[in-house]
C-alpha cells in the first residue's frame, strides 16, 4: 500500500518545499529587518509563530496542546523535547509566545536560501567540534543576558526510528543549572508517524504536544548535571512509552527501512 501511495506523498512533500520556499522569499525583507538589532527580536519571534502555523495547517496537520504548566512571560527557561521530524521547531515555535532562541546543528546552515536565514537566526554549533561546542556556552550567555529563552533537542540527532528516545547529551542541563533556568519539557507523539525524514511515510493529521511540568533547577551545582540529565530522559520517556500510537509508530518491522540525520 505504501508503495502505491507514494506518487500522492511525493506530491505532498514537494508541496512542503514550495511553500518554504515561497513564504521565506516572501518574508526575506522582514526577517532581515528584525534581525538587523537584537531589540527587534521579539517582533522577529511573532513572525516566525505566524510562519509556523502556516507551514503547519498549510500542510494539512491541526496542532493540540497539552500544557500542564503555563510559562510566565518574564522568565526565561530551557526548552527541550523529543526530536523525530523536521517540523519538530516549528512545533515549538508554534508553542510558546515567550521568544526563544534555537541551538541548532550548523549542517542546516548549507541549506539553499533557508541556511542563510537559520545562520543569523539560530546559534550554531558542530557537534563533532569540542572546540565549538565549549564557545557556544559565551555566545548563549550574550543572548540570555536580553531575556531570550533557549531551546535544545537533547538527543543532538534525529534517531533511527525504532529508538523511543536517544540518549540526551549534557549541553541543556549544563545551561540550566549554570543559569538557573527552569527546564521546560515538551513530548511530540505524532510528528514521527505524520512527517518523519522517512519519504515512504506520513498524512495530514493532528499533531499531539504535551508541556509537562517544569524541572526545577534551584540548588543544583554542574557536578549535578547528569542527574538532572536522567531525571529529565526518564521523564519524557515515560511519556512516550505509555503512548500507544507513539510506541506503535516506533515499534517498526525488521525489514523497514530506517532514516537518520
Amino acid at each position: 500500500m505504501k508503495y502505491i501511495l507514494f506518487p500522492f506523498r511525493l506530491i505532498w512533500r514537494i508541496w512542503f518545499y514550495l511553500l518554504m520556499i515561497v513564504s521565506v522569499v516572501a518574508i526575506s525583507p522582514f526577517v532581515l529587518f528584525f534581525l538587523s538589532e537584537e531589540k527587534y527580536y521579539g517582533s522577529f519571534w511573532k513572525l516566525m509563530r505566524a510562519w509556523s502555523f502556516f507551514l503547519i495547517y498549510g500542510m494539512g496537520f491541526r496542532l493540540k496542546f497539552e500544557r500542564q504548566e503555563k510559562l510566565n512571560p518574564e522568565k526565561s527557561y530551557i526548552f527541550i523535547a523529543n526530536h523525530t521530524s523536521l517540523l519538530d521547531p516549528w512545533i515549538m515555535i508554534a508553542s510558546s509566545k515567550n521568544p526563544i532562541l534555537f541551538v541548532g546543528k550548523i549542517e542546516l546552515t548549507k541549506v539553499p536560501l533557508f541556511g542563510f536565514f537559520y545562520k543569523k537566526a539560530v546559534i550554531t554549533v558542530d557537534r563533532k567540534d569540542p572546540k565549538s561546542r565549549r564557545e557556544v556556552y559565551g555566545r548563549i550567555k550574550k543572548r540570555l543576558d536580553t531575556g531570550l529563552s533557549i531551546a535544545i533537542y537533547p538527543e543532538g540527532l534525529v534517531p533511527t526510528e525504532d529508538v523511543v528516545l536517544a540518549p540526551f547529551m549534557n549541553g541543556a542541563f549544563n545551561l540550566a543549572i549554570q543559569y538557573e533556568m527552569p527546564i521546560v519539557p515538551q513530548i511530540y507523539f505524532d510528528a514521527k508517524r505524520l512527517f518523519s525524514w522517512d519519504i515512504f511515510k506520513g498524512h495530514p493529521g493532528v499533531f499531539r504536544v504535551k508541556q509537562l511540568p517544569f524541572i526545577q533547577v534551584e540548588g543544583l551545582v554542574l557536578k549535578d548535571r547528569k542527574v538532572l540529565n536522567q531525571q529529565a530522559f526518564d521523564l519524557l520517556e515515560n511519556e512516550l512509552l505509555n503512548d500507544k500510537r507513539y510506541m506503535k509508530d516506533t515499534n517498526r518491522l525488521s525489514n523497514e527501512r530506517k532514516i537518520k540525520s
